[in-house]
């Protein structure tokens, strides 16, 4: 429903919605109904076109912050992987100080794992030589 109501996640629709965007979203029983949240979805969109036209691609900014590589780490189970690091301690930092909202390390770092910024299978998984 996220996917629906949030017009694709294409930032150029969401920097559109207006207020009575925003009261329609908090009706939508299918998504989370904080107004916070929301607001901070319209806010982000824009903080991330402006981070686009700053560096070209938003994949840009973020993958320089690992030096454009994937980080493999040599984790052998599960009670090892951090909630965040130090890494992602730094891009919330900066992307709050670029307006971004509701942008913690743990949510930054959970970003960094479904993208591919680092590697966090345990060594004996089957995955992590693959990844």
């Amino acid at each position: 429903n996220y996917r629906k109501v949030f017009k694709g996640f294409d930032p150029r629709k969401i920097i559109k919605f207006t207020k009575a965007d925003v009261e329609r979203l908090l009706q939508d029983a299918g998504i989370i109904r904080n107004r916070m949240k929301i607001e901070a979805t319209i806010n982000n969109a824009k903080c991330f076109l402006e981070v686009q036209k700053e560096f070209g691609t938003f994949s840009k900014y973020i993958w320089g912050f690992v030096g454009g590589k994937p980080i493999k780490n040599k984790w052998k189970n599960l009670k090892e992987l951090p909630a965040k690091t130090l890494i992602a301690e730094a891009i919330s930092k900066d992307m709050k100080k670029r307006g971004f909202k509701f942008l913690g390390p743990t949510i930054v770092y959970a970003h960094m794992q479904a993208t591919g910024m680092v590697n966090d299978h345990t060594c004996d998984c089957f995955r992590y030589n693959e990844v």
